[in-house]
């Protein structure tokens, strides 16, 4: 369960991401992540720390109840 989990975090992560038009690298540097640490969460390989997941947030512009709405209906779907 935990990975499916962090699978559907990295899928809303990526949804996001795209839908802004945002290379991982260009997020990465935005929020003061490593590119590599971008691509571990959307794999669902890394389990980002609620201050880490407020700066994706903040600098994807989304609040935390729409990132999480989006990542509701992605954990909905793949269970």
């Amino acid at each position: 369960m935990r990975e499916q989990q962090l699978k559907a975090f990295g899928q809303a992560v990526r949804h996001w991401r795209t839908g802004q038009r945002l290379s991982q690298e260009e997020l990465a540097s935005r929020c003061g992540f490593h590119r590599t640490y971008i691509g571990q969460i959307e794999r669902g390989e890394r389990n980002p720390s609620l201050l880490n997941i407020l700066t994706l947030c903040r600098t994807l512009g989304v609040s935390l109840p729409n990132f999480f709405t989006h990542y509701e209906t992605t954990i909905g779907t793949s269970v």
